[in-house]
Order: C-alpha cells, then sequence, then structure tokens
C-alpha cells in the first residue's frame, strides 16, 4: 500500500563518503526462474539475473508486515557493483531527494519532494560531484515529476508534477533558478493515497503523459456501476477505467503540452511511480508498484511498456486473467483483456524512478538498457528490493529478465541503510540514483575491468 513509499529519515552517520567496492562475485549460468527467481535481500549481488514467468505465479496467500528501520551505515558496510564500476557519493546533504532529471546541458535538476522545491546540480568538471547548488524552485506540494520541454537541446520550460497539479517555469539552458513564476498548466490531479505524479513528453513533443496511482490498496471505494452505466464510463474513461473515489486514478492520463484535451491513456496500472521514453522506439513506460496483502511472492511489481487502451488489470486482476480473490467474480468481462506486463519484478520490491541508458561510459552491452530503482519491501516477511536492477532487452524488446546491477542497502532482516527512488544517466555517461534514506544521491561510472 502507500506505506512502501513512506519517507524515512536517516541519522548523520549516513552522510559519511561511501566508495562501494565492486563485487567478486561472478555472473550466475544460469537465469534463476521458478521458485529460484523469489529470494531476498541475501541472494542479491550484481549480476543475478531473475526471470519472473506468469506461469510461474503462487497462489494467494497472506502476507507479513516488515517495515524496515533506516539506521546509520554498519562499519564495513558497502555498495557492490559490477566488476569495473565503482559508486561513490555525488552529493549529500539533501531533502528527502526523490526523482531527478538531466537538463540538455547537463544540469542534474532533483525533487527535494517533502521539502516542497526542485534543486538543480551542476556537476564539476570531473563529473564527481557539484560544482554549483540553487534552489530553482521552491513553495511546492510534494514535487515528484520533472520534465523538459521541448524536447532537444535548447527547452524553453521546466515542467513539474505536484501531488495535484503540473506547473511549468520558463527555462533556458543554464538557468539556476527559475526565471519566472509557476504558471498552472494542470490545475487538478486527483489528490490522497499514492502521492508521486511523473511526468513526460512523447518524443514528437504533442503529448504530455502524467501517472496517477491509486488511492487504495485495491479499491475498497471504487465505485460500482450497472452494465449500462460501466459500459458509458468506459467509452468515456477507457477499458477497466475504475469510478467513484477511483477516478483517474491508477492510469496514465494524457494531455497536450498546455495540458488540454485530458483522457486516459492507459488504465489498471496501480501506481506508475518512474515513466521512460524508450529513445529508439518512443515507447511509454513505467516502473509500478502492484498491490499488497495476497502474499508475501504475490503480486509481482512489474517494468512494462504501457499500449494506448490497454488494461494492466488492476483492481480485478493481475499478471493476466489472474483474479484478485477479494473482487471475484466482479467483473468477469475483463478476465481476456488484461495486458500482462513486460518484466515481472519480485512482489513488493516497490521499483520506482527508471531510465535508459543513453550515455558512452558503460560497456556496450549497457547500452539501450533500461534502470529501475527499487525502493524496498514492508508488506513481505523476509526482505526484498533496495537496489538498482537492469531491465534486459534484447534488440530493443524486454526479455522478461532483470539482473542486480548496484546492492549493499539492507543492514540486516529489520534495518537497512538506504532506499532508492530516482536514476538518471549523467551527461558523461555515468549513473546517478537518489536514495531518501541518507538523503544521497549517488553516482555509479565505469573505468574498465579490474578497476
Amino acid at each position: 500500500m502507500m506505506l512502501r513509499c513512506a519517507v524515512l529519515l536517516a541519522s548523520p552517520a549516513l552522510l559519511l563518503a561511501i566508495a562501494g567496492a565492486a563485487a567478486q562475485t561472478a555472473p550466475p549460468a544460469a537465469v534463476r526462474t521458478g521458485p529460484a527467481a523469489y529470494g531476498d535481500w541475501r541472494t542479491d549481488a550484481p549480476g543475478v539475473r531473475r526471470h519472473i514467468r506468469p506461469d510461474d505465479l503462487p497462489p494467494p496467500g497472506t502476507s507479513a508486515s516488515a517495515h524496515a528501520r533506516v539506521v546509520s551505515r554498519p562499519a564495513g558496510a558497502e555498495l557492490q557493483v559490477p566488476p569495473g564500476f565503482k559508486v561513490a557519493p555525488f552529493a549529500r546533504n539533501l531533502s528527502d531527494p526523490r526523482q531527478l532529471r538531466v537538463a540538455p546541458n547537463g544540469d542534474v535538476f532533483v525533487a527535494e519532494s517533502g521539502a516542497g522545491r526542485i534543486r538543480v546540480l551542476r556537476p564539476n568538471a570531473a563529473g564527481t560531484a557539484p560544482g554549483e547548488n540553487a534552489v530553482f524552485a521552491d513553495d511546492l506540494a510534494y514535487p515528484f515529476g520533472i520534465a523538459f520541454y521541448p524536447n532537444g537541446d535548447n527547452p524553453e520550460w521546466v515542467y513539474v508534477a505536484t501531488t495535484g497539479s503540473v506547473v511549468r517555469y520558463p527555462y533556458r539552458n543554464g538557468d539556476l533558478k527559475a526565471r519566472g513564476p509557476a504558471q498552472t498548466i494542470v490545475a487538478q490531479l486527483p489528490t490522497g493515497g499514492h502521492s508521486t505524479r511523473d511526468i513526460v513528453f512523447s518524443p514528437d513533443g504533442t503529448r504530455m503523459f502524467v501517472s496517477v496511482g491509486s488511492l487504495s490498496n485495491v479499491s475498497q471505494g471504487g465505485g460500482k456501476l450497472g452494465d449500462l452505466a460501466r459500459r458509458q464510463w468506459e467509452t468515456e474513461h477507457g477499458l477497466g477505467a475504475t469510478a467513484g473515489n477511483e477516478t483517474d486514478r491508477a492510469t496514465v492520463l494524457v494531455f497536450d503540452p498546455q495540458g488540454q484535451n485530458r483522457r486516459n491513456f492507459a488504465n489498471g496500472v496501480r501506481n506508475c511511480v518512474g515513466m521512460a521514453i524508450e529513445p529508439a522506439t518512443g515507447e511509454l513506460w513505467c516502473s509500478t508498484n502492484e498491490r499488497d496483502g495476497l502474499g508475501d511472492n504475490l503480486p509481482p511489481d512489474y517494468v512494462t511498456r504501457i499500449r494506448e487502451g490497454a488494461f494492466y488489470g488492476w483492481p480485478w486482476y493481475y499478471v493476466g486473467a489472474n483474479e484478485d480473490p477479494r473482487h471475484r467474480g466482479a467483473r468477469p468481462d475483463l478476465a481476456g483483456k488484461v495486458t500482462v506486463p513486460d518484466t515481472l519484478i519480485q512482489p513488493h520490491s516497490a521499483p520506482l524512478g527508471m531510465t535508459f541508458y543513453t550515455g558512452a561510459q558503460f560497456p556496450a552491452e549497457y547500452r539501450g538498457q533500461a534502470f529501475a530503482a527499487l525502493h524496498g519491501s514492508w508488506n513481505r516477511a523476509k526482505r526484498t528490493g533496495y537496489k538498482i536492477v537492469r531491465i534486459v532487452l534484447r534488440d530493443g524488446v524486454p526479455t522478461g529478465e532483470y539482473e542486480d546491477f548496484v546492492t549493499g542497502f539492507v543492514a540486516d532482516d529489520g534495518a537497512v541503510w538506504g532506499r532508492p527512488v530516482g536514476v538518471a544517466i549523467a551527461k558523461d555517461g555515468s549513473l546517478l540514483f537518489t536514495e531518501d534514506g541518507n538523503n544521497t544521491i549517488w553516482r555509479v561510472s565505469y573505468s574498465g575491468a579490474g578497476q
């Protein structure tokens, strides 16, 4: 439920510099499938690859509640990355850093959501730390998504999705502070429940996508409609659209860049926290938190392409025609109309931000691949998540596999010292990710095998 994205504060000891050592474990000989694909933090390591398949799902069960304590970094704890990579802090002393995006000129924009502001960090010449640090905009209601418009090298606006609206600021490359007041583009988005709202633009710049998560875990107040009313509702809102207090929720909304012509792009996506456009195909992707309460290993979270007009199951179904027992018999008409997500992630991992690797610093095998931040579990007896994973694509098509890339934030069964949120590619080709437990942005760079 919503608690999996709660902000937890860390102690000052977490502000110590950490240089993570490269993992020494070689990649496994085979992809972990079936029961072996489910594990916990003890089985995490760079190179471990999993493939959770729709046919392998367990039956519904009972979930545990196991919230993590955020603690100071234990003595000797290091983040683990694949051989040839290194990881170190890029920026510290931030306040609830969540989503981050890199401007065309290389400036790093980060949403300090709890503080209600957007901060901009200009990397130094080496790219290893901010050379300049400024507040771009403030007095915002839980900002999260950030986008530059129009696409290309010379954007004129910075769009920000807050929990209840979309605003934009006039912008030119290099601005460290908004050059004018906020303009409201979308005055009203559903509020309450899941609070994050991400924003991206289509490659041709004609469509603005905004993600809105559900109000509840399984639509306890989603509205019940008769057959005729339901058909009319779905004609207006799309296949599988929820009603009542879940209206325009668990969806990706689409507008024009002026915030007009609003409609539902796809439904049944319980909480699409992070969005990204795949550069080669122009397809929209979502990194999605699924529902809780059906067992430690059910249902999977996912990272997937989002098809226009598609329905992804919530709240009545999950991963195809698997019916949620809490809505048994409620919508038999939808059973054969559920789009199965591309890459299933271990349940309760809480994938948040995502991005595609567009740089040239990493080895060729990483180019065009997707990365996602897993914020970590609470609705599971044994802890999972708290890492950065690579979503495996082959010729631009997801294989269903994902692979551990950065691990090591879990201290023990009850405590963690980091919770990844946003992920972006820096102008120099390194990978940046935010972490809201110790309020840090981390940088993963590649310097060659054996380094």
